[in-house]
């Protein structure tokens, strides 16, 4: 036998071994590795946001347009800002988000990367996990230039404690059913138009919720008046990412 047809017989050997005993990706390793899974995830897309400044650039301008819109729009019929700045707030980081939502899997989709992400020795629900982040980390980052434009066009602070803690849950709620959506709509060539029309009616207990809150902070009502609104935000945020984990599998079963 000549080394060409030693090659060869060890080449088939190999190929009988690995069909008997196929290689399976190990997925596991407790919850410590998970965590770095998730982490992994959520820092490949903020690198990615950063070499390519797609994402949070658009929200941005797109907030900072949308504000200045609204506050021209109104200047000269609304006799008090306080009247209109919280559905502002609301509206604007409702479709801002959506903007970004959009290409938390698009742009894999774009890139071509969407099945190499699938085919990862990692869960799908970490998958879920550091999507969601990301795209919480971009939105709450997209609200704080809100607030702040707010300030110097409506002439109004609502950096109150409980508008912030209404803020963030509101945007959990939101990037948590939006992550889900925005994987369910990817593959779809109407994606920019599928996401905002299945998204934004789930919406409307945050927003009902988050406008609410962010009125009584504005008219300098007590914690008791405003506890059921942060309540209805607490459970839509718990309910809905935990419904969100359960479904993101079947999303992709067969991807």
């Amino acid at each position: 036998m000549n080394n060409e047809e030693a090659v060869q017989a060890s080449v088939q050997t190999m190929r009988l071994d690995l069909a008997a005993e196929p290689v399976t990706m190990q997925r596991g390793g407790g919850s410590l590795t998970y965590l770095r899974k998730i982490g992994a995830v959520f820092v490949k897309d903020v690198r990615a946001e950063w070499r390519g400044r797609e994402i949070f650039s658009t929200m941005t301008a797109f907030s900072v347009l949308a504000v200045l819109v609204f506050g021209m729009a109104f200047d000269l019929r609304v006799p008090r800002s306080e009247m209109i700045a919280p559905g502002v707030l609301w509206v604007v980081v409702l479709f801002a988000g959506v903007l970004g939502l959009n290409r938390s899997f698009g742009a894999e989709v774009d890139r071509g990367t969407l099945a190499s992400l699938l085919l990862a020795p990692v869960d799908r629900s970490a998958i879920y996990f550091g999507k969601m982040l990301a795209n919480l980390f971009f939105t709450l980052a997209t609200t704080l230039v809100i607030l702040v434009v707010m300030f110097f066009i409506f002439d109004l602070n609502m950096f109150h404690p409980y508008n912030l803690l209404a803020v963030l849950l509101g945007v959990i709620g939101y990037v948590g059913v939006g992550t889900l959506f925005a994987a369910l709509t990817a593959n779809s060539r109407a994606r920019e138009t599928m996401l905002p029309i299945l998204l934004l009616p789930v919406m409307a207990p945050v927003f009902v919720a988050g406008v609410g809150l962010t009125a009584g902070v504005v008219d300098g009502k007590q914690f008791s008046d405003l506890r059921q609104w942060l309540v209805i935000l607490a459970a839509f945020d718990a309910i809905f990412i935990v419904v969100a984990y359960l479904l993101f599998d079947l999303i992709w079963e067969d991807a």
